[in-house]
């Protein structure tokens, strides 16, 4: 069993559409089973969000999710009537009819639970599912999305409920390169890179993996190809353990923009401060990335975080009344910056890599806003007007064009391209 997931440009138009069905019975006359799930063609997504800002200041969660998941609910049975004109069974699925129970939270629900019943009695009754990805239900029957790039996850997530023998993703690009090749044109493809490096990736803003999809993948031991939907030819392997012919210090550079900075001011240097601050957020299902606390001067500190553009204005709102019941003196925020990241397992434990990154950055004339360090991964907040720029010395700096092998701090290797 194959589950085979084809992304918004893979099934952009009626022609991709038709070259997708091709390689999905292509797979079938092989002898495999397969699960399809799709995404939304092309844009559709962001025009229906568009569309609903335009009659909406702010559209309700719940029903900006009824609205957008009716791109994947459109491209299915699309693909389904494809598959039957070329001779192969099929039949399409919604997410909750494949079974994807989810949290609550609207537009960024995580799966709880897989029903796979419905896929299975199809792939008995020899058809091919081809199933909506970036939705499904709660137990009140309420429609969820799972986040931008969110049918990644219900695909590796079916691939694991199933016990499918490889999730193969197809995207626009041949698998997952050293950096976004539309940011640096000699960005080079990576046979294989493991969980932990595409799951700091995907998270440092890597969009050719959604992070959950890897973790879940990580989880359940579900092999990943990741390969162009253009191409018939092998991509990059998300594995375990990376071949040690492809082992180097530095496997990536990433970057993401929209992020916003918010900083709590003179907050009181007391056990308890911190949750009362970042308990809010989180029971809004907002995600906070990079922290940073100041080093305490007369009992009081600088509390910063990032969240996304979009997670800003709803930030503050809960964030202003819990710093002025902590006592806190004041709050600022930012928006418009960038998180340029290094990611690789050979760091841990290289000196030099930092002290490069950093000189490389200031080279650039870019000043670095906010640092964040992890075992893997050296994180910088840089202005966003600055971050391809950014992406471009570091990946020139690294030498990450350059065939893998064996390699000093001051010359890595690799990372990865948005779908």
């Amino acid at each position: 069993m194959i589950v085979q997931k084809y992304g918004g440009t893979s099934v952009g138009s009626a022609a991709r559409i038709r070259r997708v069905c091709r390689r999905i019975a292509d797979t079938v006359r092989a002898g495999h089973q397969v699960v399809a799930v799709v995404s939304a063609m092309g844009h559709t997504t962001d025009r229906l969000i568009d569309l609903a800002r335009r009659v909406s200041d702010d559209p309700p969660a719940r029903e900006l999710d009824m609205l957008v998941a009716n791109g994947e609910t459109i491209t299915a049975p699309l693909v389904a009537m494809c598959l039957q004109e070329q001779g192969v069974p099929a039949i399409s699925l919604t997410g909750p009819q494949a079974g994807v129970r989810t949290s609550n939270h609207h537009s960024r629900a995580r799966i709880q639970e897989i029903r796979p019943d419905r896929i299975r009695e199809a792939l008995e009754a020899g058809r091919v599912p081809v199933v909506a990805g970036f939705q499904g239900v709660t137990d009140d029957f309420e429609i969820t999305t799972l986040g931008r790039g969110g049918s990644d996850t219900t695909a590796v997530a079916l691939a694991a409920a199933l016990g499918a023998e490889v999730c193969e993703i197809y995207t626009d690009v041949d698998g997952i390169l050293t950096a976004d090749p539309r940011v640096v044109p000699e960005a080079r493809l990576l046979s294989h890179i493991s969980y932990e490096e595409i799951l700091e990736l995907a998270a440092a803003g890597a969009r050719v993996m959604h992070p959950r999809a890897v973790e879940i993948g990580e989880l359940y031991g579900v092999a990943i190809h990741v390969r162009s939907s253009f191409r018939r030819r092998p991509g990059t392997m998300i594995v375990s353990e990376v071949p040690m012919e492809d082992r180097n210090r530095v496997r990536g550079v990433a970057q993401e923009r929209g992020v916003a900075k918010v900083t709590v001011l003179g907050v009181p240097d007391r056990p308890g401060v911190a949750a009362a601050i970042f308990e809010p957020l989180s029971g809004a299902g907002i995600s906070v990335d990079v922290i940073v606390q100041n080093v305490s001067t007369a009992g009081h500190t600088d509390l910063t975080f990032t969240v996304s553009d979009t997670d800003l204005a709803r930030s503050l709102e809960l964030v202003g009344p819990a710093a002025r019941e902590v006592g806190a003196q004041g709050l600022s925020h930012s928006a418009g910056l960038a998180k340029v990241s290094l990611v690789g397992t050979g760091m841990l434990g290289t000196p030099g890599i930092a002290a490069r990154m950093f000189g490389t950055l200031a080279a650039a004339g870019i000043n670095i806003e906010m640092i964040s360090t992890a075992e893997i991964r050296i994180t910088c907040i840089v202005d966003g007007q600055h971050a391809a720029t950014a992406v471009r010395a570091l990946h020139a700096a690294f030498r990450l064009d350059q065939v893998e092998g064996p390699t000093s701090a001051a010359g890595p290797a690799s990372a990865a391209a948005p779908a």
